[in-house]
């Protein structure tokens, strides 16, 4: 089973990571595959249920979402089981839609020479044992490791360390995959300046992970109004 199979712990973040990662794929190719790759995303989004991995969908159905005609349909389709993009579960019979599996290995094997293109970070998630043994060993000093347990000391004065603890304790998993390497700059004017070692990471806490970063600092420091997140690589 693929190490990024959105289900379980952290699945919100690894679906979002295959999407970014199809999306990435789609922007460096021609314009039909980038057609091909945005149908496969508009059907994923709008159908495809993550828990059961089941794509059930009518080819009427799709062919509106698509804007084109079931002949269409059928043809993608077909495409999309040749290179195992989608995988019959159930073949289609009367009054039932035909069930489709998500071939997320293929995926992610057709997408990897784009992973690059998000940033080093997204790459290294999305293959961590990779990411790490193709870091420089003149860089491997400067990677923060996210820590086995929480840490006996927090430096004096510095509010993340505490806030990673708490974070890690509730979500351990989303802890690991997102909270890795932040590094605190100090708080101004009530605003908790952190940074991060990609844009990636950095919008992705922005955008998924604010609110909870809010709560856990205002419970840990009365101080914090506010955190603003910036990136090594901006």
């Amino acid at each position: 089973m693929s190490v990024l199979k959105p289900v379980g712990n952290g699945a919100a973040s690894r679906k979002y990571d295959l999407l970014t990662a199809l999306g990435a794929m789609a922007l460096a190719s021609s314009p039909a595959e980038q057609r091909l790759v945005l149908r496969l995303i508009l059907a994923i989004t709008a159908r495809y249920n993550w828990a059961t991995d089941t794509l059930a969908v009518a080819q009427a159905d799709l062919a509106r979402m698509w804007s084109v005609d079931e002949r269409t349909v059928k043809r993608v389709m077909a495409e999309f089981r040749a290179r195992e993009w989608l995988k019959l579960k159930r073949a289609s019979a009367r009054g039932r839609v035909a069930e489709y599996g998500l071939g997320i290995d293929e995926l992610l094997a057709a997408s990897r020479p784009d992973w690059a293109r998000v940033g080093r970070d997204f790459e290294a998630r999305m293959n961590p044992q990779e990411g790490q043994a193709a870091v420089p060993q003149a860089e491997e000093s400067k990677i923060v490791r996210f820590p086995a347990s929480a840490p006996t000391e927090v430096p004096q004065g510095q509010v993340w360390p505490r806030l990673l603890t708490l974070l890690a304790a509730g979500d351990p998993a989303t802890a690991r995959a997102w909270m890795q390497g932040i590094t605190e700059e100090g708080i101004v004017g009530g605003t908790l300046m952190l940074r991060t070692k990609g844009r990636y990471q950095a919008n992705y806490l922005r955008t998924h992970l604010m609110g909870r970063l809010m709560g856990a600092a205002r419970r840990l420091e009365p101080r914090v109004q506010a955190i603003e997140i910036g990136a090594d690589d901006a």
